[in-house]
C-alpha cells in the first residue's frame, strides 16, 4: 500500500483552534514528523499534544532543518528530509508533518511537500488557522474592511517600501530584526500593534510602535494599519 504525507497546520498556539480535520489526520497517522531535534522542544508538537494526547505513542521523525539563508545548505537539508519521509511512505505509512499556523503561509513544510511530489510520492495540505487571523481576533478587531487590501510581509527582510503600501500590513517572522523593524515603524509614523506568543503561555500584547520590546520572541506578529483607524 502506498503511503501519504500530510502537512498539518496546528494553528497559532491555542490547541482549541486546531481543526477537526487536523486532529483526525494526526490520530489516524502511523507516524508524525516535526521540525526540530526533539519533539518535546517543538512548538507545533506541544500544541498538538494538548489536543491529541495519544500522539506521544506514535513514531516520530524529528527533522532538524538548517537555520540559515544559505541556499545550498537549505537545499541539502530539504533533500535529506524528503529522503527520510519517503522511506516511511515507501513502507506504506501515513505521515503527518506538524507545522504552526497554516502550511501555506511561510511554512518550511512547503519545500518538503514539493520534494515528495517530485519524487513521485503523495502529499496533501491540511489547513490551519493563520497566526494573523488569530492575532486580530485576540485584539477583538478586524484585519481589513470594505475595499482595503491586506499585505502579508516577511519582516526578516527589508520592509521600508512595504510600509508604504495601502491597507493593512501584517509583519511576520521579524526574529532578530525586531529592533530594526521597530525603528522603521517609528520613523514612518505607522500605527502598529504586536502580539507575542498568541494563544500560548506568556502571551503579551503591545499597542504602539514605541511599546514594542526589542527583545521580543520569535513568535511575534505585528499588524500595521493605515491612518487613524488603529487596532
Amino acid at each position: 500500500m502506498r503511503g501519504k504525507l500530510y502537512g498539518v497546520g496546528v494553528g497559532p498556539g491555542d490547541p482549541e483552534l486546531m481543526t477537526q480535520k487536523a486532529i483526525r489526520v494526526i490520530r489516524e497517522a502511523d507516524a508524525i514528523a516535526v521540525p526540530g531535534r526533539r519533539k518535546e522542544e517543538t512548538t507545533a508538537y506541544r500544541i498538538a499534544a494538548q489536543a491529541v494526547p495519544e500522539i506521544a505513542q506514535k513514531q516520530c521523525l524529528e527533522i532538524d532543518w538548517p537555520m540559515t539563508k544559505d541556499r545550498k545548505l537549505l537545499e541539502e537539508g530539504y533533500v535529506r528530509a524528503a529522503e527520510q519521509v519517503q522511506s516511511l511512505l515507501a513502507a506504506g505509512k501515513m505521515v503527518a508533518f506538524l507545522t504552526l499556523g497554516d502550511p501555506t503561509v511561510y511554512s518550511t513544510y512547503l519545500y518538503l511537500h514539493r520534494k515528495i511530489i517530485a519524487m513521485g510520492g503523495a502529499a496533501e495540505i491540511v489547513s490551519g488557522v493563520p497566526s494573523f487571523c488569530a492575532v486580530a481576533a485576540r485584539l477583538n478587531e478586524g484585519l481589513v474592511e470594505k475595499d482595503e487590501p491586506l499585505h502579508v510581509i516577511p519582516a526578516s527582510y527589508q520592509i521600508e517600501e512595504a510600509l508604504k503600501l495601502p491597507g493593512t500590513k501584517v509583519l511576520m517572522k521579524a526574529g532578530s530584526r525586531i529592533g530594526a523593524v521597530k525603528k522603521q515603524l517609528i520613523q514612518s509614523g505607522a500605527e502598529a500593534v504586536m502580539v507575542e506568543n498568541c494563544g500560548m503561555e506568556h502571551e503579551r500584547c503591545f499597542r504602539g510602535a514605541q511599546e514594542i520590546p526589542e527583545d521580543a520572541g520569535y513568535y511575534s506578529l505585528l499588524i500595521v494599519k493605515d491612518g487613524c483607524r488603529g487596532m
